[in-house]
């Protein structure tokens, strides 16, 4: 599959990590160290922070001594450019991907699109989570194949998947299989090897979810509009906040698009838009050195005073403020 470059995090809080954790295996500190490289500032200025690996694949298991790795990911979004698995064993992680909320439980597996909008809320338990990640440039040049454009649609809409009982253990002795080829071959093994891997990973994953997806003819008119809505406004919020410009890209009323959006999800559509705009300045705000300038300028505010009275209005504080907190 073509899954549709890479930030730091918060310094000061990576270094205290790492340092409790300096006798992590290089897969961990990889997971954590390197795929936080900072993008240059015209990537920054134009997005949400990104989250990268610089190398092609990566693999590891987290345990309950880990989690203040996954607290690295707590405190804002991130868009990920990489392409990540995860088989959720023990413990439980509240996360959201693009805007919805998920509980992951034990005997979840997950996986995350390039381009998807990730933060993880709250860790508890005793954390047992395989993880494998393949990097934005290596999937740019993986092989499409049917089962992957297949799986892109499916996991889109439901990106966590829960397996049989019995299919757990294969998964866990699946994963226990390639840490162990990546701790003796590592970055010896070469793209097209990685390839071939890659592809018998997307074969299965696709085969699991296609179980348990749910037929797009079945989905009530309603529910079709209102995730239509939400993929639009993640695509076009940084430059469109007008309920009526969605309204006319979806073909229906701005009455009709609101009513709609309310049944679904309880919310209003600016409620949805507005989620999306504070949430990018929130990250901008506490993972870049952007000025506010900078940052209203990237999200499309007129001038700085109006981004300011609008975040305050939204958060209770002003972005100043909010980046200082």
């Amino acid at each position: 599959m073509c899954f549709p470059a890479k930030v730091e995090l918060n310094p000061t809080k990576y270094k205290k990590y790492s340092a409790k954790r300096h006798d992590k295996s290089l897969k961990i500190s990889t997971f954590a160290k390197y795929s936080c490289l900072r993008n240059d500032k015209r990537d920054m200025e134009k997005d949400i922070p990104k989250i990268d690996l610089p190398q092609d694949w990566v693999i590891g298991k987290l345990t309950a001594g880990d989690i203040g790795l996954l607290n690295l990911y707590a405190n804002y979004p991130c868009r990920l450019k990489a392409g990540i698995f995860v088989l959720c064993l023990g413990g439980e992680v509240e996360a959201s991907i693009n805007l919805t909320q998920f509980k992951v439980e034990p005997g979840s597996f997950i996986t995350i699109l390039p381009g998807s909008i990730f933060q993880i809320h709250k860790v508890d338990g005793d954390l047992q989570i395989y993880f494998m990640g393949f990097s934005s440039d290596f999937l740019s040049k993986a092989s499409a194949s049917k089962s992957g454009i297949d799986m892109h649609y499916i996991v889109k809409e439901n990106p966590i998947y829960q397996p049989k009982e019995k299919a757990l253990p294969l998964l866990k002795d699946y994963f226990e299989l390639l840490i162990k080829t990546y701790d003796i071959c590592g970055s010896q093994l070469n793209r097209n090897v990685i390839n071939h891997l890659f592809g018998g990973i997307l074969m299965g994953v696709s085969s699991m979810y296609k179980d348990q997806m749910t037929d797009k003819a079945n989905l009530s008119k309603a529910e079709q509009i209102s995730k239509n809505f939400t993929q639009l406004v993640m695509q076009n919020y940084t430059m469109q906040r007008s309920v009526a410009w969605y309204a006319k890209r979806l073909g229906i009323t701005q009455a009709h698009l609101s009513s709609i959006i309310k049944q679904t999800t309880g919310k209003t559509c600016v409620e949805i838009i507005t989620s999306m705009v504070i949430m990018d300045a929130k990250a901008q705000l506490k993972s870049t050195n952007l000025s506010i300038h900078d940052i209203a300028y990237a999200l499309n505010f007129t001038n700085m005073s109006f981004f300011g009275k609008y975040f305050k209005r939204h958060v209770g504080m002003s972005p100043q403020e909010y980046r200082n907190s």
